[in-house]
Protein backbone atom coordinates (compact mmCIF):
# COMPACT_ATOMS: atom_id res chain seq x y z
CA UNK A 1 0.00 0.00 0.00
CA UNK A 2 1.22 3.49 -0.82
CA UNK A 3 1.49 6.18 1.84
CA UNK A 4 -1.79 7.82 0.86
CA UNK A 5 -3.63 4.50 1.02
CA UNK A 6 -2.05 3.63 4.37
CA UNK A 7 -3.13 6.92 5.90
CA UNK A 8 -6.61 6.59 4.46
CA UNK A 9 -7.02 3.12 5.93
CA UNK A 10 -5.69 4.23 9.31
CA UNK A 11 -8.14 7.13 9.38
CA UNK A 12 -10.96 4.73 8.55
CA UNK A 13 -10.00 2.45 11.44
CA UNK A 14 -9.98 5.39 13.85
CA UNK A 15 -13.37 6.59 12.62
CA UNK A 16 -14.90 3.14 13.02
CA UNK A 17 -13.61 2.82 16.56
CA UNK A 18 -14.61 6.38 17.47
CA UNK A 19 -18.11 5.81 16.11
CA UNK A 20 -18.37 2.66 18.20
CA UNK A 21 -17.69 4.67 21.34
CA UNK A 22 -19.94 7.58 20.38
CA UNK A 23 -22.84 5.22 19.70
CA UNK A 24 -22.75 4.13 23.35
CA UNK A 25 -23.39 7.68 24.51
CA UNK A 26 -26.97 7.54 23.24
CA UNK A 27 -27.49 4.15 24.91
CA UNK A 28 -26.49 5.33 28.39
CA UNK A 29 -29.44 4.99 30.75
CA UNK A 30 -30.38 3.89 34.26
CA UNK A 31 -28.58 0.60 33.73
CA UNK A 32 -25.29 2.46 33.93
CA UNK A 33 -26.45 4.25 37.08
CA UNK A 34 -27.46 0.89 38.58
CA UNK A 35 -24.05 -0.57 37.74
CA UNK A 36 -22.29 2.34 39.46
CA UNK A 37 -24.52 1.97 42.53
CA UNK A 38 -23.79 -1.74 42.79
CA UNK A 39 -20.05 -1.22 42.40
CA UNK A 40 -19.98 1.61 44.92
CA UNK A 41 -21.94 -0.46 47.44
CA UNK A 42 -19.59 -3.43 47.05
CA UNK A 43 -17.89 -4.13 50.39
CA UNK A 44 -15.30 -6.43 48.87
CA UNK A 45 -13.45 -6.18 45.57
CA UNK A 46 -14.56 -5.79 41.98
CA UNK A 47 -13.53 -9.01 40.23
CA UNK A 48 -13.15 -8.34 36.51
CA UNK A 49 -13.26 -11.51 34.45
CA UNK A 50 -13.00 -12.33 30.76
CA UNK A 51 -11.15 -14.42 28.21
CA UNK A 52 -9.02 -13.76 25.14
CA UNK A 53 -8.90 -10.16 23.94
CA UNK A 54 -11.70 -9.29 26.36
CA UNK A 55 -9.47 -10.68 29.10
CA UNK A 56 -6.76 -8.21 28.14
CA UNK A 57 -9.32 -5.40 28.36
CA UNK A 58 -10.38 -6.75 31.76
CA UNK A 59 -6.83 -6.42 33.06
CA UNK A 60 -6.76 -2.76 32.12
CA UNK A 61 -10.20 -2.10 33.63
CA UNK A 62 -9.19 -3.81 36.88
CA UNK A 63 -5.96 -1.82 37.02
CA UNK A 64 -7.79 1.48 36.42
CA UNK A 65 -10.39 0.73 39.09
CA UNK A 66 -7.73 -0.25 41.63
CA UNK A 67 -5.64 2.87 41.01
CA UNK A 68 -8.64 5.18 41.34
CA UNK A 69 -9.97 4.03 44.68
CA UNK A 70 -12.07 0.96 43.82
CA UNK A 71 -10.32 -2.24 45.01
CA UNK A 72 -10.27 -4.62 42.07
CA UNK A 73 -8.39 -7.51 40.46
CA UNK A 74 -8.46 -9.48 37.21
CA UNK A 75 -9.61 -13.11 37.24
CA UNK A 76 -8.89 -15.12 34.08
CA UNK A 77 -12.11 -16.97 33.30
CA UNK A 78 -10.23 -20.06 32.12
CA UNK A 79 -8.18 -20.22 35.31
CA UNK A 80 -11.28 -19.57 37.41
CA UNK A 81 -12.92 -22.84 36.36
CA UNK A 82 -9.75 -24.67 37.35
CA UNK A 83 -9.40 -23.44 40.92
CA UNK A 84 -8.79 -19.69 40.89
CA UNK A 85 -12.46 -19.14 41.69
CA UNK A 86 -11.37 -19.56 45.29
CA UNK A 87 -10.15 -15.96 45.18
CA UNK A 88 -13.76 -14.70 44.96
CA UNK A 89 -15.57 -13.89 48.21
CA UNK A 90 -19.27 -13.40 48.92
CA UNK A 91 -18.88 -9.64 49.41
CA UNK A 92 -17.18 -9.19 46.02
CA UNK A 93 -18.86 -8.11 42.78
CA UNK A 94 -18.23 -9.70 39.39
CA UNK A 95 -17.71 -7.49 36.33
CA UNK A 96 -17.81 -9.88 33.38
CA UNK A 97 -16.71 -8.77 29.90
CA UNK A 98 -17.65 -10.77 26.80
CA UNK A 99 -18.51 -9.36 23.41
CA UNK A 100 -20.56 -12.40 22.40
CA UNK A 101 -21.99 -13.02 25.85
CA UNK A 102 -21.58 -16.72 25.17
CA UNK A 103 -18.00 -17.31 26.36
CA UNK A 104 -18.14 -20.88 27.64
CA UNK A 105 -15.69 -20.42 30.51
CA UNK A 106 -17.64 -17.46 31.91
CA UNK A 107 -20.98 -19.25 31.58
CA UNK A 108 -19.60 -22.14 33.62
CA UNK A 109 -19.02 -19.71 36.48
CA UNK A 110 -22.57 -18.35 36.57
CA UNK A 111 -24.08 -21.09 38.82
CA UNK A 112 -21.30 -20.52 41.32
CA UNK A 113 -21.98 -16.77 41.44
CA UNK A 114 -25.71 -17.30 41.75
CA UNK A 115 -25.61 -19.81 44.61
CA UNK A 116 -23.30 -17.51 46.59
CA UNK A 117 -25.45 -14.45 45.93
CA UNK A 118 -22.63 -12.54 44.23
CA UNK A 119 -23.76 -9.56 42.16
CA UNK A 120 -22.96 -9.66 38.43
CA UNK A 121 -22.44 -6.65 36.16
CA UNK A 122 -22.10 -7.57 32.48
CA UNK A 123 -20.36 -5.65 29.71
CA UNK A 124 -21.32 -7.24 26.41
CA UNK A 125 -21.99 -6.56 22.76
CA UNK A 126 -24.95 -8.97 22.82
CA UNK A 127 -27.65 -7.83 25.29
CA UNK A 128 -29.73 -10.93 24.44
CA UNK A 129 -26.98 -13.39 25.27
CA UNK A 130 -26.92 -16.04 28.00
CA UNK A 131 -24.47 -13.97 30.03
CA UNK A 132 -26.59 -10.84 29.72
CA UNK A 133 -29.70 -12.65 30.92
CA UNK A 134 -27.83 -13.78 34.03
CA UNK A 135 -26.56 -10.31 34.93
CA UNK A 136 -27.98 -8.05 37.63
CA UNK A 137 -27.28 -5.21 35.22
CA UNK A 138 -26.13 -5.24 31.60
CA UNK A 139 -24.12 -2.55 29.84
CA UNK A 140 -24.59 -2.66 26.07
CA UNK A 141 -21.33 -2.06 24.19
CA UNK A 142 -22.29 -3.47 20.79
CA UNK A 143 -20.69 -2.00 17.68
CA UNK A 144 -22.03 -2.11 14.13
CA UNK A 145 -18.69 -3.17 12.65
CA UNK A 146 -15.17 -4.10 13.54
CA UNK A 147 -12.33 -2.04 12.13
CA UNK A 148 -10.44 -5.14 11.03
CA UNK A 149 -11.24 -6.43 7.53
CA UNK A 150 -11.09 -9.92 9.06
CA UNK A 151 -14.44 -9.62 10.78
CA UNK A 152 -13.81 -12.00 13.69
CA UNK A 153 -10.77 -10.06 14.93
CA UNK A 154 -12.00 -7.82 17.79
CA UNK A 155 -11.04 -4.17 17.33
CA UNK A 156 -13.88 -1.67 17.71
CA UNK A 157 -15.66 -4.02 20.13
CA UNK A 158 -12.72 -4.21 22.53
CA UNK A 159 -12.25 -0.44 22.29
CA UNK A 160 -15.90 0.05 23.25
CA UNK A 161 -15.59 -2.31 26.22
CA UNK A 162 -12.46 -0.50 27.39
CA UNK A 163 -14.16 2.89 27.12
CA UNK A 164 -17.12 1.63 29.14
CA UNK A 165 -14.72 0.40 31.82
CA UNK A 166 -13.10 3.82 31.92
CA UNK A 167 -16.52 5.47 32.23
CA UNK A 168 -17.34 3.28 35.22
CA UNK A 169 -13.98 3.97 36.89
CA UNK A 170 -14.12 7.74 36.40
CA UNK A 171 -17.71 8.10 37.60
CA UNK A 172 -16.94 5.90 40.62
CA UNK A 173 -13.87 7.90 41.64
CA UNK A 174 -15.84 11.14 41.44
CA UNK A 175 -18.76 9.67 43.37
CA UNK A 176 -16.36 8.56 46.10
CA UNK A 177 -14.67 11.95 46.29
CA UNK A 178 -11.36 10.40 45.25
CA UNK A 179 -8.74 13.16 45.12
CA UNK A 180 -5.38 13.73 43.48
CA UNK A 181 -3.68 13.01 46.81
CA UNK A 182 -5.42 9.63 47.01
CA UNK A 183 -4.20 8.80 43.51
CA UNK A 184 -0.65 9.73 44.51
CA UNK A 185 -0.74 7.36 47.47
CA UNK A 186 -1.38 4.52 45.04
CA UNK A 187 1.40 5.68 42.71
CA UNK A 188 4.40 6.44 44.94
CA UNK A 189 6.82 5.61 42.14
CA UNK A 190 5.19 7.82 39.53
CA UNK A 191 5.66 11.49 38.80
CA UNK A 192 2.37 12.43 40.45
CA UNK A 193 3.25 10.42 43.53
CA UNK A 194 6.58 12.17 43.87
CA UNK A 195 4.98 15.57 43.39
CA UNK A 196 2.30 15.03 46.01
CA UNK A 197 4.11 12.89 48.57
CA UNK A 198 7.66 14.23 48.78
CA UNK A 199 8.38 16.82 51.44
CA UNK A 200 11.33 19.14 51.85
CA UNK A 201 12.72 16.86 54.57
CA UNK A 202 12.94 14.02 52.03
CA UNK A 203 15.26 15.94 49.71
CA UNK A 204 17.19 18.44 51.80
CA UNK A 205 20.92 18.38 52.55
CA UNK A 206 21.64 18.06 56.25
CA UNK A 207 24.37 17.39 58.81
CA UNK A 208 27.87 17.67 57.39
CA UNK A 209 26.41 18.57 53.98
CA UNK A 210 24.84 21.74 55.35
CA UNK A 211 26.87 24.90 54.52
CA UNK A 212 26.82 27.28 57.50
CA UNK A 213 29.16 29.99 58.84
CA UNK A 214 28.92 32.57 61.62
CA UNK A 215 28.39 36.33 61.15
CA UNK A 216 32.02 37.09 62.07
CA UNK A 217 33.46 34.43 59.74
CA UNK A 218 35.77 35.97 57.15
CA UNK A 219 34.58 35.95 53.56
CA UNK A 220 37.66 33.89 52.58
CA UNK A 221 36.45 31.12 54.92
CA UNK A 222 32.83 31.52 53.82
CA UNK A 223 34.01 31.12 50.24
CA UNK A 224 35.69 27.84 51.21
CA UNK A 225 32.42 26.66 52.80
CA UNK A 226 30.46 27.50 49.67
CA UNK A 227 32.98 25.75 47.44
CA UNK A 228 33.41 22.63 49.57
CA UNK A 229 29.65 22.02 50.01
CA UNK A 230 29.04 22.58 46.28
CA UNK A 231 25.63 24.19 46.64
CA UNK A 232 26.56 27.74 45.64
CA UNK A 233 25.37 29.10 48.98
CA UNK A 234 26.07 29.16 52.69
CA UNK A 235 23.87 30.11 55.58
CA UNK A 236 25.01 32.72 58.11
CA UNK A 237 24.02 32.29 61.76
CA UNK A 238 24.27 34.50 64.84
CA UNK A 239 25.87 33.51 68.14
CA UNK A 240 22.68 31.66 69.12
CA UNK A 241 22.65 29.58 65.96
CA UNK A 242 19.71 31.37 64.31
CA UNK A 243 19.84 31.99 60.57
CA UNK A 244 20.31 35.70 59.92
CA UNK A 245 21.35 35.65 56.29
CA UNK A 246 22.86 33.76 53.37
CA UNK A 247 25.77 34.28 51.01
CA UNK A 248 25.39 33.13 47.42
CA UNK A 249 27.64 33.24 44.39
CA UNK A 250 25.66 36.31 43.38
CA UNK A 251 26.34 38.04 46.71
CA UNK A 252 30.08 37.47 46.21
CA UNK A 253 30.03 38.98 42.72
CA UNK A 254 28.04 42.00 43.81
CA UNK A 255 30.34 42.58 46.79
CA UNK A 256 33.38 42.40 44.50
CA UNK A 257 31.86 45.04 42.24
CA UNK A 258 31.12 47.34 45.19
CA UNK A 259 34.09 46.77 47.49
CA UNK A 260 36.84 45.27 45.39
CA UNK A 261 38.84 43.34 48.01
CA UNK A 262 36.38 41.34 50.10
CA UNK A 263 38.27 38.31 51.45
CA UNK A 264 38.97 39.95 54.82
CA UNK A 265 35.44 41.25 55.30
CA UNK A 266 33.03 39.44 57.62
CA UNK A 267 30.19 37.31 56.32
CA UNK A 268 27.71 39.71 57.90
CA UNK A 269 29.02 42.56 55.73
CA UNK A 270 28.08 40.97 52.40
CA UNK A 271 25.27 38.55 53.25
CA UNK A 272 21.66 38.85 52.09
CA UNK A 273 19.51 39.36 55.16
CA UNK A 274 16.07 37.84 55.74
CA UNK A 275 16.40 35.11 53.08
CA UNK A 276 13.48 32.93 52.04
CA UNK A 277 13.23 29.83 54.22
CA UNK A 278 10.94 26.86 54.69
CA UNK A 279 9.96 24.31 57.38
CA UNK A 280 11.01 20.69 56.81
CA UNK A 281 7.40 19.47 56.53
CA UNK A 282 6.61 21.72 53.56
CA UNK A 283 5.65 19.85 50.39
CA UNK A 284 8.48 19.77 47.86
CA UNK A 285 6.14 21.23 45.25
CA UNK A 286 5.51 24.28 47.44
CA UNK A 287 9.24 24.79 47.91
CA UNK A 288 9.73 24.75 44.15
CA UNK A 289 6.94 27.30 43.68
CA UNK A 290 8.71 29.66 46.12
CA UNK A 291 12.00 29.25 44.24
CA UNK A 292 10.35 29.93 40.91
CA UNK A 293 8.44 32.94 42.24
CA UNK A 294 11.53 34.64 43.66
CA UNK A 295 14.04 33.36 41.07
CA UNK A 296 16.23 31.62 43.63
CA UNK A 297 17.86 28.19 43.55
CA UNK A 298 17.92 27.17 47.20
CA UNK A 299 15.98 27.45 50.45
CA UNK A 300 17.32 26.97 53.95
CA UNK A 301 15.20 24.74 56.15
CA UNK A 302 14.65 25.98 59.70
CA UNK A 303 13.46 24.34 62.89
CA UNK A 304 10.98 25.93 65.30
CA UNK A 305 13.79 28.04 66.80
CA UNK A 306 14.84 29.44 63.42
CA UNK A 307 18.01 27.36 63.37
CA UNK A 308 19.06 25.88 60.02
CA UNK A 309 18.64 22.10 59.85
CA UNK A 310 18.93 21.68 56.10
CA UNK A 311 18.97 23.27 52.68
CA UNK A 312 17.08 22.23 49.57
CA UNK A 313 18.32 22.97 46.06
CA UNK A 314 16.31 23.47 42.89
CA UNK A 315 18.41 20.95 40.96
CA UNK A 316 17.44 18.18 43.38
CA UNK A 317 13.76 19.04 43.04
CA UNK A 318 14.08 18.80 39.26
CA UNK A 319 15.94 15.48 39.49
CA UNK A 320 13.21 14.12 41.76
CA UNK A 321 10.63 14.89 39.09
CA UNK A 322 8.83 17.61 41.05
Amino acid sequence: MKSEALLKRAAEVLRIEANGILAMVDRLDQRFVHAVELMRACRGKIVVTGLGKSGVICQKIAATLASTGTPSFFLHSGDAVHGDLGMVREDDLILAVSNSGETEEILKLLPHFKVRGIKLVVITGNPNSTLAKAGDVVLDVRVTEEACSLGPAPTASTTAALAMGDALAVVLLEEKGFKEEDFALRHPGGTLGRRLLLRVADLMYRGDQLPVVREKTLVRDALFEITSKRLGVTGVTDAGGKLVGIITDGDLRRALERRGHILDLSAAEIMTRKPKTTPAETMATEAMEVMERFSITSLFVLDANERPIGVIHLHDLVKAGI
